[in-house]
């Protein structure tokens, strides 16, 4: 089994918002061989808490623009580390400090990356680190 075209799409389109924000290091996993709750995890750095909040607020609009909304929202109060939850996709923004610190990277490794729009595509080999936008 892999992530339905939905999922795929959902991802692809959150990988947008979070770039056009500057989000880094964005990277996806196609988690539903391992997982029943989801399809795919999508993680993404942010320099502070204000960009998260900036990047949250982007995902959530683009995807409220593709028929979608988050069944789930967590962490948004701290600024810190937000998940939000679209069933078929669970999105991770990360302060990079905590990005680097829980290494979510560390857990799906043995998952296939999603391939992500050249744009957004981040390099796994820098989690946490200078990676970003373009970087493959």
């Amino acid at each position: 089994m892999t992530a339905s075209a939905r999922a795929t799409e959902l991802a692809e389109i959150a990988a947008e918002a979070a770039a056009d924000k500057l989000a880094t290091d964005i990277i996806a996993y196609d988690v539903s061989e391992q997982l029943v709750i989801t399809d795919v995890f999508l993680l993404c750095s942010a320099a502070n808490d204000r960009q998260v909040r900036s990047i949250v607020d982007e995902i959530e609009d683009k995807l409220r623009q593709a028929g979608a909304k988050p069944v789930r929202r967590e962490g948004e109060r701290e600024g810190r580390w937000v998940l939000l939850d679209y069933l078929d996709v669970v999105i991770h923004i990360q302060h990079a400090e905590e990005r680097a610190y829980y290494a979510l990277e560390r857990l799906w490794k043995d998952c296939p990356l999603l391939p992500l729009p050249e744009p957004v595509a981040a390099s796994p080999a820098t989690p946490g680190g200078a990676g970003g936008r373009g970087s493959s």
